[in-house]
C-alpha cells in the first residue's frame, strides 16, 4: 500500500486546537484530508488522528468508498514513532471520517529526543478498493459541485468542466446561491451550443452565444477557452457547405416563428431579478 500523503507539523507541542491538512487525492474520485487533535479528542492524554473525505456533500447521493488505511508517525529525521495496522474502512455520507481518538500517548511525544526540533510528520497510506456512487437519486436531485448547486443530471458536465478548467469560477462576483445556479445553467447551455456542428448553428445563435459569453465574463468567469471555441466555430461556419444555406434558412425561420409567438426574456434579466429579490428580502427583515 503506497503512501498517499505526508504532513509535517512544526512546533507541534505548542499546538492546542484541531488542525486540518491540505486536501489530497488518492483515487476513488474524491479528495481526502487529515484531521489531528494535538491535545486529544474526547481524551486528554493521547493525540487523536482522523482521515476524512473532503466536501462529502459534493459527491453523488448514496456515495461509498471502501479503503484500506494506515497511519505512520515519524520525527524529523524519519524515525518511525508509531505505525497502525492496516484496516479496511467504509466511508459514506453517514460516516465520512475514520481514525483513532487514542492514536499516540502525549507523554511519549513529550519525552526528550522523541520530537526533534519539535516537528512531527504524519503519513497516511490509502488504497481505495471499492467505489459506489449509486443511491436513491433522480436527475432532479440537487448536488453541490465546487460551490454550485446543480442537478444530478448536470454533475458530470460541471465536474468535467472544473477538471479541465479549474480556475473557471474563482473570481465569480456573486455568493447568492440562486444567482450562481442561474449563471451555471447559462454556461452549461453555452457549452452545449458550441459543441454542435458549426453549420447547424444560425447567426442568431452565434450572436446570442457571444452576448452570453460577454455577460458571464463580466460576472467573473474565466472563459478564454470558451472564447477561443466560439471564434473557431464562427470561422468554420463560414466555410462553404452544400447544406449550409438550407440549414441556416430553417434555423432562422424557426427562430422567427418563436420570436413571433412570444417575447423573449433574457436569462440575465432573470438574474437581475433574482439579485433584486435577494436584497429586498435582506432589507425587509429589518
Amino acid at each position: 500500500m503506497e503512501k498517499a500523503f505526508s504532513w509535517e507539523i512544526d512546533n507541534f507541542s505548542e499546538m492546542k486546537i484541531v488542525m486540518n491538512s491540505d486536501s489530497f487525492s488518492s483515487g476513488g474520485g474524491c479528495q481526502w484530508c487529515l484531521c489531528v487533535y494535538p491535545k486529544g479528542n474526547f481524551v486528554d492524554d493521547h493525540l487523536s488522528l482522523y482521515l476524512s473525505v473532503v466536501n462529502p456533500q459534493s459527491l453523488l447521493p448514496g456515495w461509498r468508498r471502501r479503503a484500506n488505511c494506515r497511519f505512520v508517525l515519524l520525527n524529523q529525521s524519519g524515525k518511525e514513532l508509531h505505525r497502525t495496522v492496516e484496516k479496511s474502512r467504509l466511508f459514506c455520507a453517514e460516516s465520512p471520517s475514520w481514525g483513532y481518538s487514542r492514536m499516540f500517548p502525549l507523554t511519549k511525544l513529550q519525552e526528550d529526543g522523541v520530537l526533534e526540533n519539535n516537528k512531527l510528520t504524519i503519513e497516511v497510506h490509502i488504497k481505495v478498493t471499492k467505489v459506489v456512487d449509486e443511491g436513491k437519486s433522480t436527475e432532479n436531485d440537487v448536488v453541490v459541485v465546487h460551490g454550485f448547486h446543480v442537478l444530478n443530471s448536470q454533475v458530470v458536465s460541471v465536474s468535467n468542466m472544473f477538471v479541465k478548467h479549474p480556475e473557471v469560477a474563482v473570481d465569480i462576483r456573486s455568493d447568492i446561491r440562486e444567482v450562481k445556479t442561474a449563471y451555471m445553467n447559462i454556461l452549461l447551455g453555452l457549452v452545449q451550443t458550441l459543441d454542435k456542428t458549426p453549420q447547424s448553428l444560425s447567426e442568431t445563435e452565434l450572436r446570442n452565444a457571444d452576448s452570453e459569453l460577454s455577460e458571464l465574463t463580466d460576472a467573473g468567469f474565466k472563459l478564454d477557452w470558451l472564447k477561443s471555441k466560439l471564434e473557431e466555430v464562427s470561422l468554420k461556419r463560414k466555410e462553404p457547405s452544400s447544406d449550409h444555406l438550407k440549414v441556416e434558412l430553417e434555423n432562422e425561420n424557426n427562430k422567427s416563428a418563436t420570436d413571433a409567438a412570444a417575447p423573449r426574456v433574457s436569462q440575465f434579466e432573470c438574474i437581475d431579478i433574482l439579485i433584486k429579490k435577494f436584497f429586498l428580502s435582506c432589507f425587509s427583515g429589518h
